[in-house]
């Protein structure tokens, strides 16, 4: 059964790194999960840093993630929020949904704002994305290499080979997962 992982804000704000996530979850190697208040986050860190982006484009956004990815939407979790402790308060929404889903692993690029102590007890363990996409590579690189062709392959401009798509997560601060897809390319191309 695949492992039911929660992805932070912070780790779909990256657009090839969210792209990566989404279509990593519909190959069914996870089970990919978020919630509305994670995307409001997300997507407000969008509005803010570029304004270029129009509301209707990002309210279209929202709309594919939710649906590119079946049962993604976490719900039901709010009534756990204030029992717990996190050193950043703020952060506590992103636990409490993983915990209500019953996620096995927070993926989020703030790993000193959810300390191994306090997952443990939920039986959760947070992973950056470079180190969640590594263990990916390692389960299944032939099905990693079809989600960068299909990444490559639905850009408007599409990059000049699905060899760049590495290139731009490592930009996203996946370096060790680039690297391996590159160590994996030949033989893991289907």
């Amino acid at each position: 059964m695949a492992v039911v992982a929660l992805y932070d804000a912070n780790v779909l704000y990256p657009n090839t790194l969210r792209d990566m996530l989404i279509r990593i979850a519909q190959t069914g190697l996870v089970q990919a999960r978020w919630s509305q208040e994670i995307l409001d986050e997300c997507l407000g860190a969008l509005r803010r840093n570029r304004p270029d982006i129009s509301g209707l484009r990002l309210d279209g956004l929202r709309y594919l993630m939710i649906t590119a990815v079946r049962d993604c939407l976490v719900e039901g979790y709010e009534p756990l929020i204030p029992t717990l402790t996190l050193p950043d308060l703020e952060d506590r929404h992103v636990l409490a949904a993983a915990i209500g889903v019953g996620g096995q692993v927070l993926v989020t690029a703030n790993l000193a704002d959810f300390p191994d102590e306090v997952l443990r007890q939920w039986r959760i363990a947070a992973m950056s994305p470079d180190d969640f996409l590594l263990e990916q590579v390692i389960t299944d690189a032939a099905a990693v290499w079809h989600c960068v062709d299909r990444i490559a392959t639905s850009r408007r401009r599409p990059p000049e080979s699905p060899e760049d798509v590495p290139t731009q997560l490592e930009r996203c601060g996946a370096g060790k997962a680039a690297a391996a897809l590159r160590g994996n390319r030949r033989t893991a191309r289907r």
